[in-house]
Order: C-alpha cells, then sequence, then structure tokens
C-alpha cells in the first residue's frame, strides 16, 4: 500500500521525514486537516459511503454490543447499571466530542502531546470540508472522520466500566469517564494519530487503536478494580455471569462491528480495508479456537464464557496490525494471544487478588499489549506484512512498539490513579455496603432488569 499523504502535516515535517513516513500505513486514523494543495479534490462517494458503514459499525458495538456483553457477565441484580452506565457514557462522550474533544485529538496543532482548539466546537468542519486519506488527491468528507472518530471516543472510555462493575457510583462513573478522555484519551489519540504528535513522529505502529483503545482502557480499568475496592463477597459468594447467552450475543455484535472498527481506520475502500477485513476475521476465529484448546487442557472442559473471551483477546490483538500484518501473521496473532490472556485471568489476577469484573486488564489491556508488540514483528514483509519504512528493521521496530506502550502505560496509569482520587473526593467512587448487596439496578436506578 502507498500512502503517499497523511495530511498537511506531513508537509510540515519535510520532504526526508515524510519519505520516512511513506509505509507508515498504521496510523490510520490520521486524517485531520484538509490539505490545501487537495482543495479542489472532491470526495468519492463509494468511500464516503463506506466511512459511513463503518461509523455505525462501530457505534452497534458500544449500543448495544458492550452494553449487553458486559450486562451478561454481570449479576442479574446489578444488570440495568451496567447497560445505563454504558448508554449514558457513550452519550456524554458524544456531546464532549464535538464540543473539544476533536479539537484536543486533530485540531491542527503542531504540538506533541495536544491537538489544540482551533476545532472547538466543530469550527470549521462545514459540508464541504475535507480530510486527507492515505491516497495522493483522495479525500473524505470532514464530517464523517469527525463521526468516525467520535464513536472510537465514544466507545473506549465505556470499556472501562467493566472492571469495577457492581460496586461504582453511577455519578463517579460518568465523571471519570469525561475527565479520563480529556487528559487521557485525547492527548493519546493526538500522540499516536496525528501527524504532529510523539509516537506518530517516532514512527510506532497503530492501525485501529492497541495503544489508543485496549491498552489505554486496560490500564484505566485495572487502576480502577484497585482503587474502587473489590466488591462484597469477592471470592466467597458465587458471581457467576447471570446470562452467557447474552454475553455471547453482545460479543457477536463487537466482532460484526469491529470490522468497521478495523476495515474503516483505512479511511478508504481499497485494498487496505480489505487486508483489514481478512485479518479480523482469521485472528478472531484463531484466537476462539485457541482459547478453548487452553481450557480443555487447564479445566477439562471449553467454556462459552472462554469462546468469548477468546473472540475479544483475538479482535483486541489485530487491531494495531489489522492494515499491517497478513493473514498468515495474524493467525498466529490470534493463536498466540488467547494462551497470555488466559494466564493473565486465571493465574495473575488470582495471585494478586484485584477484581477486575469483566477481566478488562486481562483481556483488554494484557491483549492490547501483546498486538502493539506483536505488529512491530509481524509488520515484516517477510511475515506477509506490508514491510517498514527504508532504514527501520524488525529490531529497531520492536523498540519503538516497546517505548510507544511504555509511554502510553505510565500516562495512562499516573493519570488515571489522580483522577479517580479527584472523583472520590467530589463525589465518592464506591456505592454503600447495603446498596451493593441490594444491587445497583434497584439502589441506583430504581428499576430491575427482571421481574419474579
Amino acid at each position: 500500500m502507498q500512502f503517499s499523504k497523511i495530511s498537511t502535516s506531513l508537509g510540515r515535517l519535510g520532504a526526508a521525514s515524510a519519505a520516512l513516513l511513506v509505509p507508515v500505513a498504521a496510523f490510520a486514523q490520521e486524517a485531520a486537516a484538509p490539505a490545501a494543495e487537495a482543495a479542489a479534490a472532491v470526495p468519492e462517494k463509494g468511500d464516503t459511503a463506506f466511512m459511513f458503514i463503518c461509523t455505525l459499525l462501530v457505534f452497534f458495538m458500544l449500543m448495544p454490543g458492550l452494553a449487553l456483553f458486559y450486562g451478561g457477565l454481570v449479576r442479574a441484580k446489578n444488570m440495568l447499571s451496567v447497560l445505563m452506565q454504558c448508554t449514558v457514557v457513550g452519550a456524554a462522550m458524544m456531546l464532549v466530542w464535538v464540543i473539544y474533544g476533536y479539537s484536543f485529538a486533530f485540531g491542527g496543532s503542531t504540538s506533541a502531546y495536544f491537538g489544540g482548539t482551533a476545532k472547538m466546537f466543530l469550527s470549521g468542519v462545514t459540508m464541504d470540508s475535507t480530510a486527507a486519506t492515505f491516497s495522493d488527491g483522495v479525500v473524505i468528507p470532514e464530517f464523517i472522520f469527525m463521526l468516525f472518530q467520535m464513536t472510537f471516543a465514544a466507545l473506549t472510555p465505556s470499556l472501562i466500566v467493566g472492571a469495577f462493575a457492581e460496586r461504582i457510583k453511577f455519578s463517579a462513573v460518568v465523571l471519570f469517564c469525561i475527565l479520563w478522555a480529556t487528559f487521557v484519551y485525547f492527548p493519546i489519540a493526538h500522540m499516536v494519530w496525528d501527524a504532529n504528535g510523539l509516537l506518530f513522529g517516532m514512527g510506532a505502529l497503530d492501525f485501529a487503536g492497541g495503544t489508543v483503545v485496549h491498552i489505554n482502557a486496560g490500564i484505566a480499568g485495572l487502576i480502577g478494580a484497585i482503587m474502587v475496592g473489590k466488591r462484597v463477597g469477592y471470592g466467597k459468594d458465587m458471581m457467576a455471569p447471570h446470562s452467557m447467552t447474552l454475553t455471547l450475543v453482545g460479543a457477536a455484535m463487537l466482532w460484526v462491528g469491529w470490522f468497521g472498527f478495523n476495515a474503516g481506520s483505512n479511511l478508504e475502500a481499497s485494498g487496505g480495508a480489505m487486508l483489514a477485513t481478512v485479518n479480523t476475521f482469521l485472528a478472531t476465529a484463531a484466537a476462539i479456537v485457541s482459547w478453548s484448546i487452553v481450557e480443555t487442557f487447564a479445566r477439562g472442559k471449553a467454556s462459552m464464557l472462554g469462546a468469548a473471551s477468546g473472540m475479544i483477546a483475538g479482535l483486541v490483538a489485530i487491531t494495531p496490525a489489522a492494515g499491517i500484518a497478513g493473514p498468515m501473521g495474524a493467525i498466529v496473532m490470534g493463536l498466540i494471544v488467547s494462551p497470555i490472556c488466559y494466564f493473565f485471568i486465571a493465574v495473575v489476577k488470582n495471585k494478586f487478588g484485584y477484581d477486575d469484573t469483566a477481566d478488562v486488564f486481562g483481556v483488554h489491556g494484557v491483549g492490547g499489549l501483546f498486538g502493539a508488540l506483536a505488529t512491530g514483528i509481524f509488520a515484516s514483509s517477510s511475515l506477509g506484512g506490508i514491510g517498514y519504512a527504508e532504514g527501520v528493521t524488525m529490531g529497531s521496530q520492536f523498540m519503538t512498539q516497546l517505548t510507544a506502550v511504555v509511554i502510553t502505560i505510565v500516562w495512562c496509569g499516573v493519570v488515571s490513579a489522580i483522577l479517580y482520587k479527584i472523583v472520590d473526593v467530589i463525589v465518592g467512587l464506591r456505592v454503600t455496603v447495603e446498596a451493593e448487596r441490594e444491587g445497583l439496578d434497584l439502589a441506583s436506578h430504581g428499576e430491575a432488569a427482571y421481574h419474579q
């Protein structure tokens, strides 16, 4: 794939830098500012329709996909609380995104950490403004680029909800997610996907959100699970998922929606999107089979919960490599990620005793970390990938990936811990013991998912 022009900001990087960055297809989101020399370019209706569908598919991941996936994993008395958290957090993020989030991430600033304020309240974003893609002279309407990115911003904070489900205040969830998006998600998105961003400039590869979405959400979830504390009765009471049926329905919706997530990150209806589609099928299928095999050997039986977990783990792992690795590389990534995530869920979580309700860290954090690092390896043309930038070797790319992962973990971990503490001071993190025992559906929302 030849991506000769990513956005106007590449021009400011200079011809030499641009030459190095041409093969870096990973930055599949970067298209913020309309290219001046492409001002006369007219969006292709096919690309626009493709991005419109992909945007709706990513939205489908959140509503109702993620909500049902998490809802099935909690106890019946907390089903509606999780649905409500995903619904309201998603809605709040859509508003935050158009008010200042889009600008903070893609506002055209030359800062390595901050997109600026030029596009706050969607200033300058009109029916006629366009965003560049990865092909010379090809653009899409800026409205659809903004909306596609909005669905990512709505989904990512909602992922964190699963880590501290069943014992956190509703107001605390919403306040934390808004603050977290402002001080963690938007800066990391800018650093990774904007041509002026710190990690972009380093040459880190992230096609559709391994660092921005999954490592980010996974680390925030782990910090939250620890700081909010364990559920009452954790390790003693029965806390099995109340509906594996709904969990599989939600997981299947996530898989379907993920094609918009990964293929849409190509920004054009071209071969790159089709490669991402192939990889999204294959890595996920391999991870489901792999998790089932691991469970068979480890506990004698393969479970539906394990298959659903493998499904998500495979999707998470291939996300940063979707348009970069080859199909066989995607299968290998899917086969490897499940045993790693299973180990963290079955062994590490029990050893350290943190209560990550829906295993947000074990699947998204660990799977995202593996995927980000593996992307540096499977990008190699010798392994079927699209290849590296000129002068870049597998070893140097892997170290770049490792550096990007460490920066993301440190930024997210430190800032998230501070934000949890701030929210605790303002509204408090936990519900009362009585409310937790009653269930958050009734205690927090005055309604029940199921009636006897």
